[in-house]
């Protein structure tokens, strides 16, 4: 495949607007009309355009319409979640093909439910893989696996569905699922965030001028290398902040706390903020408490960053309880900052990594077709 500079123009813009005429794909492209229909007709050439209908202009002339082609093909897209993985099949401009979930020691078979959903004629250009991990900037292509065993072993156990040959880009799950946010949650509109997850861990997705802020390791956002604690007389630990704000400790300081006239403590988080919703004093003052310390953190996130806006989200973060307690503290500890409940919820991991897959599958044709060029 072999397409002029303009093509390729065409069809990321194409890719971009899910089906358009000729005179928009101009305008979009920034490209003379004549130009943009040479353009089609490599593109239609190629099959990576198609026909897919007719519009009617302002002046009652009829337009023909143009979506992706069956050449263009398909990204994959992956979260191996704590729990559950979950799969995403779509086409370059977005659509959504094929999608699957499963319990997380099931990553392959899940996987291969997603692919075998996929149009048996689409070609899958790449495949994004969010972990809970670190993924330093040059971690993409075939060989290409998670650097410690926070994610290593379940990543190795799904690698083996993959097809060989296609390019595979790691990215962290707290980053995905702030894209998720900027583009279709809570921040949408904003340039400049951070997406605050709290659950069994702790992390931070940086938004700066409508891109993912991600460091020099890969290593941006990761909350849980602060030093805590920090006191005289305390040495800080390794990663010890997420291990006391995780839900495994909140759960344990609600076991502590529970009285006995209560019946049996919570043994999940979701129980304990059900719990908390129903009233229960012991259950109120966990969340509460619970509610500070996250609001603490976000202080401590706005010092350094000054965002404007922390979207919460998470297993416990994104719960509606949490966010007066954390706005609470935060302005009493920092300068005005909006702090609003993720919208994307549990799902946001893995849209965020199928909006990645298709920008990075549109990248992958658009260089593939002028590498001779």
């Amino acid at each position: 495949m072999d397409l002029s500079e303009s093509a390729r123009a065409v069809f990321a813009v194409l890719a971009a607007a899910g089906s358009a005429t000729r005179p928009q794909l101009a305008s979009l492209a920034g490209l003379s009309k004549p130009t943009v229909s040479s353009a089609v007709v490599e593109l239609e050439s190629a099959r990576l355009a198609a026909h897919s209908g007719t519009a009617s202009g302002g002046t009652g002339r009829s337009a023909a319409v143009y979506g992706l082609g069956p050449a263009a093909g398909a990204v994959l897209a992956v979260d191996l979640g704590p729990a559950l993985t979950r799969v995403r099949g779509c086409a370059l401009d977005g659509t959504l093909l094929a999608q699957a979930t499963g319990a997380r020691e099931e990553a392959a078979d899940v996987v291969r439910e997603a692919l075998a959903a996929l149009p048996a004629d689409a070609p899958l250009r790449t495949v994004v893989v969010a972990v809970g991990d670190v993924t330093a900037p040059e971690q993409e292509g075939a060989g290409v696996r998670p650097a410690t065993a926070k994610a290593g072993p379940v990543f190795d156990a799904m690698a083996v569905a993959l097809p060989p040959g296609v390019p595979v880009h790691l990215e962290n799950n707290v980053n995905c699922a702030a894209l998720a946010e900027l583009h279709e949650g809570a921040a949408r509109g904003r340039r400049t965030f951070g997406y605050l997850r709290i659950g069994v861990g702790i992390g931070l997705g940086i938004v700066v001028g409508g891109e993912v802020l991600r460091g020099a390791n890969g290593a941006a956002g990761e909350l849980a290398r602060l030093p805590y604690p920090w006191d005289d007389g305390r040495e800080p630990r390794h990663e010890a902040l997420e291990e006391y704000i995780g839900a495994r400790s909140l759960l344990r300081r609600a076991a502590d706390a529970w009285p006995d006239e209560d019946g049996p403590a919570p043994r999940t988080a979701e129980q304990l903020f059900a719990l908390a919703g129903e009233g229960r004093g012991a259950a109120r003052a966990v969340v509460g408490r619970h509610a500070t310390d996250v609001g603490r953190l976000a202080a401590a996130v706005t010092a350094v960053l000054d965002p404007g806006l922390i979207v919460l989200g998470g297993s416990t973060g994104a719960d509606p309880q949490v966010l007066a307690g954390v706005q609470a503290e935060l302005a009493r500890l920092s300068w005005p900052t909006e702090v609003v409940s993720s919208t994307v919820g549990d799902l946001g991991t893995v849209v965020g990594a199928a909006r990645l897959a298709v920008s990075r599958g549109v990248q992958t044709v658009t260089e593939a077709a002028g590498a001779k060029h």
